[in-house]
């Protein structure tokens, strides 16, 4: 396991970005702001709603466009894409002393394997917050988030990087899921999951 996930500006269709943000403060009216702007229209005109299951969308004449934010501890991840399904997810990384036991009850066999293959606390860690953030951003891209169930979609390290290769059929096939590891800030470890719309929830 790699100790480093250099953060990356994405290509179309999809953009990211930080923020520095508060903890216990509502993270929608900072997302609002970057969305707007990055969509050229005013933060206030902004057509945006929560689903059902409280999952932003963007709609009227932005429909094509779908966005996602997350924030851990003082930072905020905001994450937009065209044409998509878009989902991200962020982590302060700190000791998860707990993190072989969530593992053993959220996560697929192999992923509990190659966390115990770890060769100290810190990786196997970083491993763990990898993980859980690579599967909390396919599931919010999804719409269902992780009360889906974190032990139906399985990945596996590729030459330093994380890929899906098993998931639930509800989530389609692994090779139509696109996945960014992300570092934003020293502390902080992130992931962007996105595929192309037009598949059913």
């Amino acid at each position: 396991m790699s100790l480093s996930a250099a953060p990356t500006a994405e290509p179309a269709p999809v953009r990211w970005a930080w923020r520095a943000h508060p903890p216990r403060v509502p993270a929608e009216p900072l997302a609002r702001q970057w969305l707007a702007a990055e969509l050229g229209v005013p933060a206030a005109a902004l057509p945006l709603s929560r689903d059902p299951r409280g999952r932003p969308r963007l709609g009227e004449s932005l429909a094509g466009w779908d966005c996602n934010w997350s924030h851990s501890g003082d930072g905020l991840l905001i994450a937009l894409g065209k044409d998509v399904q878009i989902g991200i997810d962020l982590e302060r990384v700190r000791p998860r002393g707990r993190a072989l036991d969530l593992a053993q009850r959220f996560f697929t066999a192999p992923e509990l394997a190659w966390l115990h293959a770890a060769p100290s606390t810190a990786v196997r860690d970083h491993g763990f917050l990898r993980l859980w953030c690579a599967k909390e951003a396919v599931l919010k891209a999804h719409g269902h988030g992780i009360s889906f169930g974190l032990h139906r979609l399985r990945f596996a390290p590729e030459a330093g990087r994380l890929r899906l290769v098993e998931c639930d059929p509800e989530l389609g096939a692994p090779e139509q899921w696109s996945l960014r590891e992300l570092q934003p800030e020293p502390d902080y470890l992130g992931a962007l999951a996105w595929r192309a719309a037009g598949h059913a929830d």
